[in-house]
């Protein structure tokens, strides 16, 4: 396994991080001990990333990071997410405050390695979350912040408000990004590259699309079902995958792992957050890792995968790049 910073800190994370969507829902991974053994799998393939949420699972994601990593917590990063969505006349302090706190307890940690919000604040000042959060890492509580499905002038814009009051700022973007869904090239991306922000892809695979199970018109699973029922039904995005999946097997590898070269060529992506059910998927995902793309390759792919920023080509390929794809995000 590979390891590359995180942005500019001290943080070294594995190329392949795990999302932890599926650990505590009860339609996927409901039980403890079998999150335990994804989680140990990871740890023993060298992924050290575990992204979570205090939202994923209902709520009982972090319980299971928790319980999974006794004994081990010193060999993973862990990255969780708070929101600030229906405050209900509460304060953004009180919200962060109380949050936080819980999500130690539940990871059974003193210290969260990556604290991230994770949905937009629309109207809210920057800094009526920027102070509190920079007090968890004056506290020792939280060690870094970063932010999930921003827009790249947003990103700017709060950690202009950072550096103008002497906060922390925001070291990580996490967003949607995969061969189908590129809009986070219009800003976000080189926004990142030119301001060492380290960029957390998610949802690498389309939902499943671009494992190329679902290419030949396969029952998708609900959870994947917004997502790749649009991808299934729109005849550019079948032949593209066509296309993908060729140049994969001239190369001797699987879609699959082309879809994690690509991302990785991307020199402000620090980890690719991919979600596992299984240990064999674990290790298929810690495989993919052991691909490099050249320059040509990586043109090569750019070109099959092409799109020009039309309206017409988010529809086709999913939401926005402000928008989760999924509610769980």
């Amino acid at each position: 396994m590979q390891y590359r910073r995180l942005g500019d800190t001290d943080l070294n994370v594995s190329i392949i991080g795990l999302g932890t969507n599926n650990f505590g829902n009860p339609a996927r991974i409901s039980d403890h001990a079998d999150s335990k053994r994804v989680l140990d799998r990871c740890l023993d393939v060298g992924i050290n990333l575990i992204d979570t949420a205090n939202i994923y699972g209902n709520g009982q994601s972090e319980e299971h990071i928790g319980d999974a990593l006794r004994g081990r917590r010193h060999e993973a990063i862990i990255a969780t997410k708070f929101n600030l969505t229906n405050l209900d006349g509460e304060s953004p302090r009180d919200r962060i405050m109380k949050n936080v706190e819980e999500s130690l307890t539940k990871l059974q940690t003193d210290v969260i390695d990556l604290y991230q919000i994770h949905f937009i604040p629309h109207g809210l000042p920057h800094e009526e979350y920027l102070e509190p959060l920079n007090d968890l890492i004056t506290e020792g509580k939280v060690r870094h912040i970063g932010e999930c499905n921003y827009s790249g002038w947003r990103h700017a814009d709060a950690n202009r408000a950072a550096a103008e009051r002497d906060l922390a700022p925001f070291v990580s973007a996490q967003n949607n990004y995969s061969l189908m869904h590129r809009q986070v090239e219009l800003e976000l991306l080189p926004y990142c590259t030119e301001h060492n922000i380290g960029f957390l892809p998610y949802f690498p695979l389309a939902g499943g699309w671009l494992t190329g199970k679902y290419a030949a018109g396969a029952e998708v699973p609900g959870s994947a079902r917004r997502m790749v029922g649009q991808l299934q039904g729109d005849e550019r995005s079948r032949e593209m995958l066509a296309r993908l999946d060729a140049f994969a097997n001239e190369h001797g590898h699987s879609v699959l792992d082309l879809a994690f070269a690509w991302l990785l060529a991307h020199p402000a992506v620090s980890s690719v957050i991919a979600g596992a059910m299984t240990e064999e998927q674990v290790t298929a995902n810690a495989a993919a890792a052991d691909w490099v793309l050249s320059p040509e390759e990586r043109d090569a792919v750019d070109a099959i995968a092409a799109w020009d920023g039309s309206d017409e080509e988010i529809e086709r390929f999913g939401t926005g790049p402000n928008v989760p794809a999924a509610p769980a995000r």
